[in-house]
């Protein structure tokens, strides 16, 4: 019995606030990655089908490269049956198929084949569980019309296996008759045929939103470390330049040295960030030897700085900085620096504090010589993360 399965990865992830769910990292992969290594590890799975959309093809691509059970990667339609049927169309010669919700991550090879095994008596199967809530059938006002017993409900999901010649007469039937359901079982069900509801007794939500990925990363256990890093940084006035602080031009006669705007609390910040992420320092990953950031905005430089961290598997958290200097004035300009900083960072404002101070007269600082920085980041970082990088240290920008 040879046994193929499609994994529906062509949704619109309307419910996401951007970017595609299926794309999205769950605990250093992507979801329809950990969706399809199940599969591919799975010993019932001969064939594998991954219906995607035109857009993400490229990136779906490549997360099939090293998958050695992918025969076709097709493009869906605009409705699930539709990319349901697609995939089956891509299947040849199987006498069982599995389909799958792509941003169901947390499937497991065991549990596939459990709903294959079951279906092998040639009867249709879909993993699903008791419903927990009490549910309402309401009108089109919201008004309760009744309630189901709850003993007799049951919350399905995927995979949905059926006997391959059931589910291709049932979508068949559905294409000719017009009709259009959310899941393959209700196709089947209007042939007559049975299907049996298999609880799986493991978790298998389905990414729809943010929060979503969230709770997978808790159910799969991901676990994080909290950092600290420490950065301290100083450039002395000089004449005929702007001076930048947070991302803010500060009015003043004179503005600060440095290969970039010499923006000098945006710098420790940066060196923070890096230094609780392992990542080096601010001379390691833009240092002057690079043109590209030859008198350029620091704020990008912080950006760019966030960007190395989520791909090291690190997220910022909070920052505090004690801005040191005699002149000027920098109250006025604390909270425009705070906004500016949490934008570049991805936070809340909350998680921003600069606060100002003076070197009380003392050394080149209490002689208005320039002006210090020091900055405290935390950072959340995935435990196992890779982040080693190439470190060379002591380049002023």
């Amino acid at each position: 019995m040879r046994v193929g399965a499609i994994v529906l990865a062509a949704g619109s992830s309307r419910r996401m606030g951007g970017g595609d769910k299926l794309l999205a990292d769950l605990a250093g992969r992507p979801v329809l990655s950990r969706t399809l290594s199940a599969f591919e590890a799975c010993q019932a799975v001969d064939d594998l089908v991954v219906v995607t959309s035109a857009a993400n093809r490229a990136a779906v691509s490549d997360i099939c490269r090293n998958l050695d059970k992918v025969r076709a990667l097709v493009n869906g339609g605009r409705e699930r049956q539709d990319s349901v049927w697609a995939g089956l169309s891509a299947l040849r010669r199987v006498d069982v198929v599995a389909v799958h919700d792509g941003a169901r991550p947390l499937i497991t090879a065991d549990g596939i084949a459990a709903c294959i095994d079951l279906a092998k008596d040639g009867i249709g199967v879909i993993a699903g569980g008791p419903a927990v809530d009490t549910i309402k059938v309401v009108d089109d006002r919201e008004l309760i019309q009744v309630t189901p017993e709850r003993a007799t409900l049951r919350a399905v999901a995927t995979p949905q296996v059926f006997p391959a010649a059931t589910l291709r007469r049932a979508h068949e039937a559905a294409r000719r008759d017009g009709v259009l359901a959310t899941d393959d079982a209700a196709l089947v069900e209007r042939l007559g045929e049975s299907v049996l509801v298999h609880d799986l007794g493991a978790p298998n939500p389905k990414i729809t939103s943010p929060q979503d990925l969230r709770i997978a990363e808790a159910l799969l256990d991901a676990g994080y470390d909290v950092r600290t890093g420490i950065g301290i940084d100083s450039h002395r006035f000089t004449e005929g330049r702007r001076l930048v602080l947070g991302g803010v031009e500060i009015p003043s006669e004179v503005g600060l040295d440095g290969h970039s705007d010499a923006d000098v609390l945006t710098h420790a910040i940066i060196d923070a960030l890096l230094g609780a992420a392992g990542l080096g320092d601010i001379g390691a990953q833009f240092g002057t030897a690079d043109p590209q950031w030859r008198d350029g905005n620091s704020t990008l430089m912080l950006r760019a700085a966030v960007a190395m961290l989520a791909e090291a598997g690190a997220r910022p958290q909070s920052v505090d900085a004690t801005v040191i200097a005699e002149r000027p004035r920098l109250r006025p300009h604390i909270e425009q620096m705070r906004a500016m900083l949490a934008e570049a960072l991805q936070l809340d404002i909350s998680a921003v504090n600069v606060a100002a101070t003076t070197a009380e007269g003392m050394g080149a600082l209490g002689r208005a010589e320039g002006i210090a920085t020091h900055a405290v980041a935390t950072v959340r970082m995935r435990r196992g993360a890779n982040s080693d990088v190439g470190v060379e240290f002591g380049a002023d920008v």
